[in-house]
């Protein structure tokens, strides 16, 4: 469709604003399109990769009926059936996927894996999610404060628990479309300094603090994840421990402006880090986050496929 056909999408940092903004405006669009029911096949014939070593319900869902939508098909490719790094290098199975398909979705662990996948292939990479990033997340959250908030420029974004991938990826698109960013977590659960520098380098000014009420204070959005990622299951009861104090309820909610928006990116352990009167409730966007998954998705694919 463009400038962006055949590129990666590995990292936020790896994207101009006015690319991603491109992108907005498209998912914008396509949702409209399939609101009306009105065929929109982008992408015909065209086939993509699904490559899953963490399991997903968002992530799978979006993109396969992502794909469909667009006129094309999707090969789910689980990671331990194709041997990726294991049976097969990721040099070769990158250079043989590149002659059967038209675009490589992979959810894994190591960013790294990624990008050396994305070294050999010729087709595009998309990053599904790792334990250091999950772009494709973090463009529908844009999309979704741009929807209920009308604009991203100068909105407050107040991130409050455990400075995951989530976080990191956040606060880099945060930086890139206007948005104020800052995140509160417990010591030691400090975001990736790089992401932060990515930040800053993109012209924002993130900010980390330890009090969940003054990053909430005056807030347009408030965001949170599960407190105990995939991989992370043997910390549970530390983590508990270290981010009680770090939920988003309805009295830190108060602390936000009015027409405050939630965010949770999901699945959520409800009376953890997020109360469920909270997340039920009428400031919540965690759905229209969800479903938003699907039409950034699509423009992304839209962009970038061959």
């Amino acid at each position: 469709m463009g400038a962006l056909t055949g590129r990666d999408f590995l990292r936020v940092a790896d994207w101009k604003p006015e690319e991603l903004v491109e992108l907005l405006d498209l998912a914008d669009r396509l949702k409209e399109l399939q609101g009306r029911r009105e065929v929109h096949h982008l992408l015909p014939g065209r086939t993509l990769g699904l490559i899953f070593e963490k399991p997903s319900l968002r992530t799978q869902v979006s993109f396969e009926v992502g794909i469909t939508q667009l006129g094309g098909t999707a090969v789910h490719l689980p990671v331990e059936r194709i041997g990726l790094g294991k049976r097969e290098s990721v040099r070769d199975v990158g250079l043989v996927l590149s002659r059967y398909l038209d675009g490589i979705m992979i959810r894994t662990f190591a960013q790294s894996l990624v990008v050396e996948l994305a070294e050999h292939a010729t087709i595009p990479v998309i990053n599904g999610l790792t334990d250091a990033s999950h772009p494709c997340q973090v463009l529908a959250d844009a999309m979704t404060i741009r929807e209920r908030l009308g604009r991203l420029e100068g909105v407050r974004v107040a991130w409050i628990g455990d400075g995951n991938n989530v976080c990191a990826s956040l606060m880099v698109i945060a930086a890139k479309l206007g948005m104020d960013f800052v995140a509160a977590v417990p010591e030691g659960h400090d975001p990736d300094p790089g992401s932060i520098g990515a930040a800053r380098e993109a012209g924002g000014s993130p900010a980390v603090v330890r009090d969940p009420r003054a990053a909430a204070d005056g807030a347009d959005v408030l965001y949170t994840d599960v407190w105990t990622s995939m991989g992370q299951e043997e910390e549970r009861d530390q983590r508990l421990r270290a981010l009680g104090a770090y939920r988003i309820d309805s009295g830190l909610l108060g602390t936000a402006r009015d027409d405050a928006i939630v965010l949770h990116c999901l699945p959520a352990h409800v009376g953890e880090e997020i109360d469920a009167d909270v997340l039920y409730g009428r400031q919540s966007a965690a759905w229209d986050q969800a479903e938003n998954r699907l039409h950034a998705q699509k423009a992304l694919m839209a962009l970038v496929l061959p």
